[in-house]
């Protein structure tokens, strides 16, 4: 079985989540991207406590290509250290995990003949 990662980001602006998500897809890296809209995040900056409402994005993949989808938002993300963490997916509806390596399969035998 492929090594299905979901990776999850935040990100200062709905159209910031949108951009990035849109351009993942388009170009194979992901096979999904969920986006929740606005949250509200509280943590301490700078020892301050400080509050901001931000996006979150959930992105379906394989780990194969964790390293461009990390550079991708970190290019286009507002924030200096923006969260960007992954967890892999260890099982699932084998119809739906089928989908998602169809999804991204054609950019990963490409990728591997250059």
């Amino acid at each position: 079985m492929t090594d299905f990662i979901e990776v999850h980001f935040t990100s200062g602006s709905l159209d910031e989540a949108r951009k990035v998500s849109r351009y993942l897809v388009q170009e194979r890296y992901v096979a999904s991207a969920q986006i929740i809209p606005w949250f509200e995040s509280i943590y301490l900056l700078n020892n301050e406590l400080d509050t901001s409402q931000e996006s979150k994005v959930i992105l379906k993949t394989t780990f194969y290509h964790f390293d461009k989808i990390k550079e991708v938002i970190e290019k286009n993300n507002k924030y200096e250290i923006p969260e960007i963490t992954w967890f892999k997916i260890e099982g699932g509806n084998e119809s739906y995990l089928k989908w998602l390596e169809e999804s991204i399969k054609v950019l990963q035998e490409t990728t591997k003949t250059q």
